[in-house]
Formats: C-alpha cells, structure tokens, sequence
C-alpha cells in the first residue's frame, strides 16, 4: 500500500444528493488528468427504479452497488491508474467498504447545508433523486470522522474555488497526472 504521502490511487467524492459530486468529481478528475466515474452507474435497475418511486434505500440495497464500486476501485489501483469516484458514502460502514483499509484511496466530504442542497435540488429536473429524500439523506449521514482522513471542503463556494482547495489540501498538483 502507499504511504499517506503518496499520490492516491482513487478519490472518493462523498456527499448527499445535490452536494455536487458529479459535477466537482468531473472538474476534479479533469484538472487531475484522472478518469471519473459516477457511482450511479453501479446502481442496480432495482435501486434506481426504487429511488425513483420515492423510495429510500435499504443497507441490503445499497451492498451490492457499494461492492461494486469497491471492486472498480481495486481494479483501478491495480491497474496503475487513477480515478474521482462520486459515491453518496453517507455512512461510515459504507465508507469502510469502499476503503476497506486502503490507505491509497482517500475521501473528499462535499459538506454543505440542507436548504443550500434543496435548493439546488429543486432547480434539478433531470436526476432520478427526488429532492424529497434529502431529507432521508441528512438522516442517514454520518460526517467522516477525522481518523478517515478526509479532506472536506464547504460547497458554499464556485466549482472552481471547490476542486482548488481539494488540490490544495490533498497537495497535488502538475505532477499528479502522471501515473503511480
């Protein structure tokens, strides 16, 4: 595994629905040079047709997709590559499985209020997530705890503010777009 100074493989952007992740995920992994993956597309049809109905999910539910995108980040670190991965992660069970104790995969929190991300929901016509399950979603989050070594950043700030004090705190810069 690498050490907490090397570059990670993989980078975990964890936040509820509306928090942005797939729009800095994606600003992210272009500024990094790194391939992005959105965790929805993991989802099972199950999943997302539940959510869609108005539904929350279950942890039973949500296992198999957190083990999916789980194996994609093995097969990325293995592979010497490197990915952003938007994954909802709200609870730290969930979280231990996508690390599973890597210490080359780091999470980044999108921490922001529940009327700043309803708002933002509201203005969204094209996600399956009804703004209505925000609610559901701040109930079910547990913030990342400081022995996770997360880097969180305020999404009260422009796209661009956000993914440079995500570069900033997990120090990378030019020289992370190479490969490991």
């Amino acid at each position: 595994m690498a050490g907490a100074a090397t570059t990670p493989c993989a980078l975990i952007v964890m936040g509820v629905s509306g928090s942005g992740k797939s729009t800095i995920g994606e600003r992210l992994a272009e500024r990094l040079g790194w391939r992005f993956e959105d965790g929805d597309r993991f989802h099972p049809a199950s999943n997302v047709a539940k959510m869609s109905a108005g539904h929350a999910l279950t942890d039973e539910d949500r296992w198999p997709w957190l083990q999916a995108i789980a194996d994609e980040i093995d097969r990325v670190c293995a592979a010497g590559e490197r990915a952003v991965i938007a994954c909802s992660a709200l609870k730290r069970a969930y979280r231990e499985v996508l690390v599973h104790g890597r210490d080359d995969v780091r999470i980044v929190y999108l921490d922001g209020t529940q009327d700043l991300i309803a708002a933002r929901l509201a203005a969204r016509k094209w996600h399956f997530m009804p703004p209505a399950l925000l609610v559901s979603q701040f109930k079910t989050l547990e913030k990342p705890a400081p022995n996770e070594n997360p880097v969180t950043v305020s999404i009260d700030a422009t796209v661009e503010t956000i993914v440079d004090d995500i570069v900033r705190q997990l120090g990378l810069g030019p020289g992370s777009r190479t490969r490991p």
